[in-house]
């Protein structure tokens, strides 16, 4: 409800020392709702004007003490009052008056004695209208700095809250990737052993529900990122086929389990080579292709990409997925898109998902200068679509390099590896993956013993977990690099944080710290292998 504006009546100073004409101007303004106030001298008015508030104030030119242009300017000095309107009573014209020149007033005018009646009434009306209009802006300015500084509140309560959930989901996903690490690591671990049928079965299942697990706490720290605005853009060059190819390769599997044809479609004048994130872009594909696989029981799934429009060195590229799938009914339609929703919820019951995969996917189209839409029809199928803005790249050659995605191949040169795990069950999955590469592998329960190892053996590489009793990894990182500063070592040892943590920042904040890479848990052996290898020559 709006907020009624109220004023209140307006005052009057009228100054003169002629009781008549006082008597006088009161009988003709007592028309106004209005207060008059009278004042026989400067002097006296003076005190008056100090503590009361005036919508106009009437002044003889000629007063006993002071004439009335000393009165104005010796108001005018004061701040509150200085823009104060003013009606000169005088019996000559005041341009006759050599002390106007020295008036500054933004409002002023003056009346001829003997002045008439509906002069007077006039002059008065429009100051007052003025000022009623002056105090609805003070009343609606005042208002709007309320509201601001609700506003204000608002946002601050706002971002501390999101904040905090932020903080909450941050050390949720961590004691959570704890535990599913070595759910995972063990699981790859037991692969590679000769199996039964059953036992691979039962084996297939652990790994399907810690895959799924993984995705539902990725899909609400990206949430969670999003939300607090905490995601930014790589601005990488890649090869778009390469990317493509490497999804198809990887959802090739769920397609052929339920039978499914898998279908690219590529136009010719879309470019190779651009500049963008490579990584979101996979990740709203791969989010719309396994849905679409996910709610299709025959037929096929089809992703078509083509350029919408090249604008000199920028190049917008639509993406569709087509599926023969259930479709989605126009009141679905509506629901897609939105934060934890589905289009029905019996789709929710019988396939599962948190609901965020394509809300997450509309926040990253957007963040890429895009849009996201569906045409559907319930029973006949979808067409998700959604639009990315990259820059064009130059052709260069490109150098493939297969990486064993099975077996661990033993590295020629064994490196020394210090770990620094405080769970005993990942430290046994790391160690049995670690000596499975080769390598040699010494363990630190916490960041004290870690730099103790340090301080007595040389080791390549260091693994470093970050929450550990007594030092934590940042704390033990920092006097490791301190030793090596003090000693001038000529190779700094190669330190890899491996944690839960996994919002944004904390790589920085690791790097900063002294570390030289990141990798976040769970995460396959044969990633942290690649990792290691990557880095080692720099070390």
């Amino acid at each position: 409800m709006k907020k009624e504006i109220q004023i209140k009546r307006p005052k009057i100073l009228i100054v003169d020392n002629d009781i008549e004409n006082l008597r006088s101007i009161e009988k003709i303004l007592q028309i106004f709702d209005i207060e008059l106030i009278r004042a026989l001298s400067g002097n006296e008015a003076k005190g008056k004007i100090i503590n009361t508030d005036f919508a106009l104030t009437l002044i003889n030119v000629k007063l006993p003490d002071m004439s009335g242009f000393d009165f104005v300017k010796l108001f005018q000095q004061i701040d509150k009052r200085k823009y104060l309107p003013v009606i000169f009573l005088s019996t000559i014209s005041i341009e006759n008056h050599s002390e106007f020149k020295d008036i500054e007033s933004y409002a002023f005018d003056f009346i001829l004695k003997p002045f008439i009646p509906k002069i007077l009434i006039g002059k008065v009306k429009i100051f007052l209208n003025i000022y009623e209009q002056k105090k609805k802006l003070e009343f609606l300015l005042d208002e709007q700095k309320q509201i601001n500084h609700e506003l204000i509140n608002a946002k601050t309560k706002a971002e501390n809250a999101t904040k905090a959930k932020s903080i909450f989901l941050a050390n949720m996903s961590h004691e959570i990737r704890t535990p599913l690490n070595g759910i995972i690591g063990v699981t790859e671990i037991i692969s590679h052993m000769d199996l039964s049928k059953e036992q691979k079965k039962y084996l297939n299942i652990i790994q399907i529900s810690s895959n799924s697990l993984i995705t539902i706490i990725n899909d609400i720290l990206d949430f969670s990122k999003i939300e607090s605005k905490q995601v930014e853009l790589e601005n990488i060059k890649f090869n778009l086929y390469d990317e493509i190819n490497e999804i198809i390769k990887i959802l090739s599997y769920a397609a052929k389990d339920s039978y499914l044809d898998l279908i690219v479609n590529i136009e010719n004048d879309v470019p190779k080579f651009i500049i963008g994130d490579s990584v979101k872009l996979k990740q709203i594909l791969i989010n719309i292709i396994n849905n679409a696989i996910k709610f299709t029981k025959k037929g096929s799934v089809k992703l078509e990409v083509n350029v919408e429009k090249i604008v000199g060195n920028k190049v917008n590229i639509k993406f569709q997925i087509t599926d023969t799938g259930i479709g989605i009914s126009e009141a679905g339609q509506k629901k897609l898109f939105k934060t934890f929703s589905q289009a029905e919820t019996s789709t929710m019951n019988k396939y599962g998902g948190t609901g965020l995969g394509l809300s997450i996917s509309k926040s990253l189209a957007k963040l890429m200068n895009g849009k996201i839409g569906v045409i559907s029809k319930e029973g006949e199928g979808s067409n998700f679509w959604f639009t990315a803005q990259f820059e064009l790249a130059k052709k260069t050659k490109v150098l493939k390099i297969d990486t064993p995605d099975k077996e661990i191949l033993q590295t020629e040169e064994k490196l020394s590896v210090l770990l620094a795990e405080d769970n005993i069950i990942n430290q046994k999955v790391a160690m049995f993956n670690l000596n499975k590469m080769g390598y040699d592998v010494d363990v630190a329960i916490n960041g004290v013993v870690a730099v103790d190892k340090f301080k007595n053996k040389k080791f390549d590489v260091i693994l470093m977990d970050i929450q550990m009793p007594e030092m934590d990894g940042i704390q033990a990182t920092k006097v490791i690099r301190e030793i090596e500063k003090q000693t001038n070592v000529e190779k700094k040892v190669l330190i890899i944080a491996m944690t839960a943590n996994a919002m944004k920042g904390d790589r920085e904040y690791f790097i900063k710290a002294g570390m030289d890479q990141y990798i976040s848990k769970p995460f396959k052996s044969v990633e942290l292998k690649n990792l290691i290898h990557e880095n080692i020559d720099n070390y």
